[in-house]
């Protein structure tokens, strides 16, 4: 069995010795080939030239942004996809996730364990055993996504979390919780929502806020609180949606209390659920901040959601 493994140097969780020893793991089970990231969108090119050459198994060592490019990365290996007509997932080499980011998402929705050595340890064990999952995927216009995307309030604080990183902060729940108030006191869309949802054969979803799509459940994690505005998406479904109608102050914080408490779903005539949903669009009066498995991509219009079933195999 052939094997790659991407490594992002800038993995959180990691170190050089902790990746020397997760080398020679995989060595024990695999034909291994090595290469480390160096630039946004190196790991989908590494990750399609693996597919196209023939690999099994794509290892990711690295946080959900490395996850993400890896997964584009094999969803668009035109070389093996050409003529294809039945699901991706038969022909696509399988992804094996090791967690080494600061959270993790798509790796702990999968169940595997937080900490990399026993993430390593399980995905030894499925290739031993040849076990594996098929999931579904999520696609906003051309960009496939694992577990979430988001345009508005969502996408706005994903940024400003950035933002500080660059500037040398820490990724803790902190900054994220003050990343939240500071976008919801100081946005401008609380008077003037510049968001609606289309869907075929419905009618139109105005004056919204903040978009939150997931394609499986949790949304994401603080620390160790999972956050879940649509507790009931799935890999083996489509696409859920939790929307805010306008951004006032006192029913926004009580909704992300509610998130935050985990008291159930996010609750009240403010709050638009659509779930298990094929296709829509999410189209903004003027340009919002887009983000996609937790990565800011910059401001977008107008974005076409699509579910896409059975599209890949995953070691877990």
């Amino acid at each position: 069995m052939r094997a790659l493994l991407l490594v992002n140097p800038k993995a959180t969780t990691t170190s050089e010795r902790s990746r020397d020893v997760l080398v020679r793991a995989l060595r024990s089970a695999v034909e291994l080939s090595v290469e480390y990231t160096t630039r946004r969108g190196h790991a989908a090119t590494l990750a399609r030239a693996a597919a196209e050459s023939g690999v099994d198994v794509v290892v990711t060592l690295g946080g959900d942004g490395t996850v993400n490019e890896a997964v584009n990365g094999l969803m668009t290996a035109e070389a093996v996809l050409s003529g294809l007509t039945g699901p991706r997932a038969q022909v696509l080499p399988a992804l094996a996730v090791v967690p080494g980011g600061s959270t993790n998402v798509f790796a702990r929705a999968l169940g595997l364990p937080r900490d990399w050595v026993e993430g390593v340890s399980v995905i030894l064990e499925g290739l031993r055993d040849g076990r594996h999952r098929v999931i579904g995927l999520g696609r906003a216009d051309d960009r496939y996504f694992t577990f979430a995307a988001g345009m508005g309030l969502d996408a706005a604080v994903v940024r400003r979390v950035e933002q500080a990183r660059l500037r040398g902060r820490t990724s803790t729940p902190g900054l994220y919780f003050r990343s939240i108030a500071g976008q919801v006191l100081t946005g401008e869309d609380r008077k003037a929502p510049p968001l609606s949802i289309e869907r075929p054969g419905e009618p139109a979803e105005p004056d919204l806020g903040t978009v939150i799509i997931q394609n499986t459940a949790p949304w994401t994690y603080v620390g160790d609180r999972a956050i879940n505005p649509s507790p009931g998406a799935s890999f083996d479904r489509g696409l859920d949606v939790m929307a805010l109608r306008g951004l006032a102050v006192g029913r926004t914080t009580r909704t992300l209390a509610q998130l935050a408490m985990r008291k159930g779903d996010p609750s009240g005539k403010h709050v638009l659920h659509l779930h298990d949903q094929e296709e829509f669009t999410v189209i903004a009066s003027r340009p919002q901040p887009f983000q996609l498995d937790g990565d800011y991509l910059g401001e977008r219009q107008k974005v076409h959601f699509v579910s896409v079933p059975e599209a890949l195999r995953v070691i877990c």
